[in-house]
């Protein structure tokens, strides 16, 4: 096993130099896949070498400490790091939101929550949980499930449903009859139900997590529909998921090297020729790598148009519509056609993809249980296409819509 350490003075000071460390860690995050995969989670050293290089802190502003990064920015470190392993780069993606997620937080209150900007954040945002109001703030029970990164995080954000006095609770304002909130917890107040056996992102330690009749201040809980932090393209609803399709995308571009590589070296016994001379190896390694260049470029231009009407102090309601739904669309089409980049590539190569040492194997399965997410999912083309046909979205954070 190589260890990885990052002394402090390496500590990342802007977007170029994180991307850099990396870049440079990929290597070894690729040596030490295996073993990631059989933990079920990421090894201690890994996630304190990816805290000492200051990828949690890199959506955090800098007046904060943190790095400040664009989303695409985020993105890149999070391809950087699929590129090495699937695992790391997804934990680093959901670790690094808590950076986001303070902005939706009165700021005294969040400076005290997150003295320092390297907490990691884990958890689940759909509400699968019940909140009981209480004086001062919710009892909290429940069992949610895909608590990704969750054996290393410090916080565990839960989306759970509002009940007082045994009865659903609506808004104040009448927008929701029975209104959820998002709930910042301890780790130290969770259950860890040790159920992550997967067939990819097995290292990822994605395990369901119980509270049971925890208490939780009113401060410390928040809806994406107000913000508390200063106005920007991170501080809106859909900031979060963002970053997510660097994972799928990470792994794609891994595989497509590794296949021209193969490509440069192998002959085929039965012609007689290289493979870099046959036909099929050409025109796979071509198409594969069209498919790829179109989805990441799609990934980048719709999420680079969203961060420029942001920036200029817009909304995304200045969005025309074709960008705004171009966003979601963008996530599944990454999910999707890394799969599919991976899945052709697994069969050029053949019998050198199925043996479980050969990366192609995880990769195959990796980018498959990728897919199942959310993000990839119909519910976000419905909600796309509802938005551009003047319909109802059915899942409108996606569009950053939540109301």
């Amino acid at each position: 096993m190589t260890m990885i350490q990052t002394p402090a003075a390496e500590m990342s000071r802007s977007a170029a130099d994180l991307l850099a460390r990396a870049r440079e860690l990929a290597p070894t995050l690729r040596e030490r896949s295996a073993e990631i995969e059989k933990a079920r989670t990421l090894p201690l050293d890994i996630v304190e070498t990816l805290r000492a290089a200051g990828v949690f802190r890199m959506c955090f502003d800098q007046e904060w400490g943190g790095l400040g990064l664009t989303s695409m920015e985020q993105t890149e470190v999070v391809e950087a790091l699929a590129y090495g392993d699937a695992s790391v780069g997804w934990c680093s993606m959901i670790g690094a939101n808590l950076g986001i997620y303070s902005r939706f937080i009165d700021q005294d209150v969040a400076r005290a929550m997150f003295p320092n900007p390297d907490m990691i954040v884990a958890g689940l945002l759909q509400p699968s949980g019940r909140a009981e109001r209480v004086p001062g703030g919710f009892r909290l029970s429940g069992r949610w499930p895909f608590g990704s990164g969750i054996n290393h995080a410090d916080w565990i954000i839960s989306g759970a449903f509002v009940f007082e006095d045994g009865k659903p609770y609506a808004s104040p304002d009448g927008s929701n009859p029975h209104e959820s909130r998002q709930f910042m917890v301890p780790r130290a107040h969770a259950e860890v139900i040790d159920n992550w056996h997967t067939t990819g992102l097995a290292g990822s330690g994605s395990s369901d997590y119980t509270f049971t009749d925890v208490f939780v201040q009113e401060e410390h809980t928040f809806s994406f529909d107000k913000v508390y932090g200063a106005p920007g393209p991170l501080a809106s609803p859909d900031a979060f998921t963002r970053a997510m399709c660097g994972a799928p995308l990470g792994v794609a571009r891994a595989a497509l090297d590794y296949a021209r590589d193969i490509a440069l070296t192998r002959m085929d016994r039965m012609a007689g020729k290289p493979w870099a001379e046959l036909y099929r190896v050409q025109v796979a390694l071509a198409e594969c790598e069209a498919d790829y260049n179109a989805t990441r470029a799609g990934v980048y231009a719709a999420m680079t148009r969203e961060w420029d009407v942001l920036t200029a102090g817009g909304t995304l309601d200045d969005l025309a519509p074709n960008d705004r739904a171009a966003i979601p669309v963008s996530w599944v089409h990454a999910f999707r056609m890394s799969r599919s980049i991976v899945s052709r590539l697994y069969d050029l190569l053949q019998t050198w993809s199925i043996l479980q040492s050969s990366p192609m194997d995880r990769w195959m399965r990796d980018t498959a249980t990728m897919r199942q997410h959310l993000t990839a999912q119909d519910l976000i083309l419905q909600s796309a296409g509802a938005y551009l046909a003047g319909g109802t979205p059915a899942f409108g954070i996606c569009l950053g819509i939540v109301k």
